[in-house]
């Protein structure tokens, strides 16, 4: 075998492998892939794409590409297909998107094989839309988390408010205009993050976590964002982001700004309104039901003090009336009965008066019957000394004086003897 016989230059490896592929594929043929890169030359105005394929991703979790190829939109073309899949969809045309595209394949010895775009299909971008969506609805009602938020009670005044949302999106400005047009003093505090484009899942999901990590602190989370096309939605319909609204343990309130089309996040969501200034209204509609509320218990309670004092004046009216009669009857029966006790007492007090007075009658003749007097009228007499009367002979001796005293008269006396 000769030496030149034994190769083949690159270059004609290259153009037998450019001949075969031209050969295989000699017509366009409709292509299923996911922009993974878009950029669009600014000088040139061509568009130059990487198209990926990747495994299906299960329960939120991640996907590996299994194919990838490189695409290119030339200039007039990408202008005409651009227009035209805006206006059916949208959406510009962005990484993250699947596409069915209409492509030549074309293969260069220098920059090898390349995937020339010269149509494609919005419809199937839509519908692969809803296709994805419909797989996120079925997963997370499998895994039993489609009603949790839902489920959860509101709480009363809703007041504290986690907001989810683009520091400087016009969404957010409008959400604090109404919000501050409202006149209550809600408190809100904004967990920033990127609602749009390829980073917002990550993005929302990281604000949601921050959020429950300081739950206690708030009375709802509110996801919004402003207005956008239906493919702009697409991270909203995501599994991974959706279960995270689904299980939240406070209720979430969004206001994705999508007037058409409702997110799978609106549909877990406890409660889903249309834009942010919808949230917000709502949130001024809550407080404005609450005032009422209390207003109507407010004049309920009024008009149950004022019946109840109304009741209690006519019951003491009453009363006062009851006891009057009353008082009146107890009054005539306690002069009767004091009436009655004066005859007794005149009665009794005179019986009284008239035992004493024979008492003391006999007590007076018995002391009369007693005195010294009756007694000395009797023979006796009494002896005394200077010390007073004297009642025993015992310490007299002879020629003492003493004096006796008769019942009448009294004469002085010598003692002649003390007999024995």
């Amino acid at each position: 075998m000769t030496a030149k016989a034994s190769y083949l230059s690159l270059q004609e490896l290259q153009q037998r492998i450019k001949s075969a592929i031209e050969d295989s594929l000699p017509l366009p043929v409709w292509v299923v892939a996911e922009i993974s890169d878009l950029k669009v030359n600014s000088y040139s105005g061509h568009c130059y794409m990487e198209l990926v394929e990747k495994t299906e991703a299960v329960r939120g979790g991640t996907s590996t590409p299994k194919a990838q190829a490189r695409a290119v939109i030339w200039r007039n073309q990408y202008a005409m297909l651009s227009a035209y899949f805006l206006s059916q969809t949208g959406s510009r045309l962005q990484v993250g998107m699947k596409i069915l595209a209409k492509v030549m394949v074309t293969y260069h010895e220098l920059y090898g094989l390349s995937l020339q775009i010269s149509d494609i299909d919005p419809t199937y971008t839509l519908g692969e839309v809803e296709r994805q969506k419909q797989i996120t609805i079925s997963q997370l009602k499998a895994d039993g988390v489609w009603d949790m938020n839902r489920e959860l009670s509101l709480p009363t005044p809703i007041q504290r408010i986690a907001i989810i949302s683009s520091a400087t999106a016009a969404g957010y400005q409008d959400f604090c205009r109404e919000i501050a047009e409202g006149g209550y003093d809600f408190r809100l505090t904004l967990f920033e993050a990127v609602v749009q484009g390829e980073r917002a899942e990550d993005s929302v999901i990281d604000a949601l976590s921050r959020i429950a990590e300081r739950e206690e602190e708030f009375d709802v989370a509110v996801l919004i964002r402003g207005g956008g096309s239906t493919s702009d939605l697409s991270c909203f319909n995501s599994y991974r982001l959706c279960a995270y609204v689904a299980q939240f343990p406070l209720p979430v309130l969004t206001g994705i700004g999508h007037l058409k089309d409702e997110s799978v996040a609106d549909m877990v969501a406890h409660t889903p309104l249309k834009t942010p200034t919808a949230v917000a209204a709502w949130l001024t509609q809550q407080m404005q039901s609450l005032e009422g509320w209390l207003e109507s218990v407010e004049q309920e309670l009024k008009d149950v003090v004022i019946a109840k004092l109304q009741r209690e004046n006519l019951r003491l009216e009453r009363l006062e009336s009851e006891i009057k009669a009353q008082s009146q009857i107890y009054c005539q029966r306690a002069l009767s009965r004091l009436e009655l006790y004066q005859g007794q007492l005149h009665t009794l007090t005179e019986q009284i008066l008239l035992r004493e007075k024979e008492r003391l009658r006999s007590l007076d003749q018995i002391v009369a019957s007693h005195s010294p007097k009756r007694i000395m009228q009797l023979g006796f007499a009494v002896v005394r000394q200077a010390s007073g009367a004297i009642t025993s002979a015992q310490g007299l001796s002879a020629g003492e004086r003493v004096q006796i005293e008769f019942a009448q008269g009294a004469i002085e006396a010598e003692i002649k003897r003390v007999l024995e």
